[in-house]
């Protein structure tokens, strides 16, 4: 019997903003799957978005939603979390609404470990508001800000999760939906901060201005830039240069949760005593 997407939906909102091919909607089907899966009520479930293409997903799923400025998705999400710690709070970013205004955030999310599910959308590009350079815009790559080129190293935003301190950092692509629901499933059961780095096309202010083709074609491109972490541990240093190790990166179950830390602060200070962690 096939999936009713429908239940989890604001169908009345359908059909949805993004461009025909866009790989927004694989991400939003992939995240209804996991929450059905899990078997979360959506009366429990928080998806908190910024401004961007990724920003329209709050507006499409069924739930409690907050559609919030640009850059402060997970400013807003950590309030929410704290004042709601039994609530699941999903976090739906883009690469410049994510790690550019945002990037800040980002990293004292991850810091903090405190328990939110951040689904970073990477298209390498400013896509809603006409080709901006981004952290993760290839270099050599034309965009409105480097007509010339992108001199701009490319930034690896699963490196940065991890070394900032979320427990759970995994990366994969929209050219396979059920190993994307996988890491889903595996990344929102997990108690910490858990990071999606989600490669996905966007062949009309990316590919097209850079000749390189429609939807298919831009997504073989991404299929040219992955590699499953097992055979990228494997390749030479050189080799990896070029590539982007996909699955789950890290999985740390030791470190305190920061909404667990939080309630010890709490207890400590209606005893008057000191925080013990």
């Amino acid at each position: 019997m096939a999936f009713n997407y429908d239940e989890y939906l604001r169908t009345e909102k359908m059909p949805t903003l993004w461009c025909w091919g866009c790989g927004d909607g694989v991400i939003l089907k992939s995240i209804i799957r996991a929450i059905e899966k899990l078997g979360w009520n959506m009366d429990d479930v928080c998806v908190v978005s910024g401004i961007g293409c990724s920003g329209r997903t709050s507006s499409y799923i069924n739930c409690n939603t907050v559609h919030t400025t640009h850059g402060r998705a997970i400013a807003y999400a950590t309030g929410i979390k704290l004042a709601n710690p039994s609530k699941k709070v999903i976090v739906v970013t883009g690469d410049g609404d994510g790690l550019a205004i945002g990037g800040n955030h980002t990293i004292h999310g991850c810091r903090r470990n405190i328990d939110l599910n951040h689904v970073l959308i990477n298209n390498f590009i400013y896509g809603l508001t006409n080709s901006q350079t981004s952290p993760t815009t290839p270099q050599g790559m034309w965009t409105v800000t480097a007509q010339y080129g992108n001199i701009d190293p490319t930034f690896d935003a699963a490196k940065l999760a991890q070394v900032a301190g979320a427990t759970f950092v995994a990366r994969e692509s929209v050219l396979d939906p059920k190993k994307l629901e996988k890491v889903f499933v595996e990344g929102f059961a997990h108690e910490g901060y858990s990071f999606f780095d989600i490669f996905s096309n966007c062949h009309i202010n990316l590919g097209r201005k850079n000749k390189m083709g429609d939807a298919i074609q831009n997504l073989k491109w991404i299929e040219g830039r992955i590699v499953p972490k097992k055979k990228y541990d494997e390749l030479s240093e050189e080799e990896q240069k070029t590539k982007f190790p996909t699955g789950i990166l890290k999985h740390d179950t030791t470190q305190l949760e920061y909404c667990k830390g939080y309630q010890k602060v709490i207890e400590a200070a209606q005893t008057k005593s000191q925080v013990k962690l």
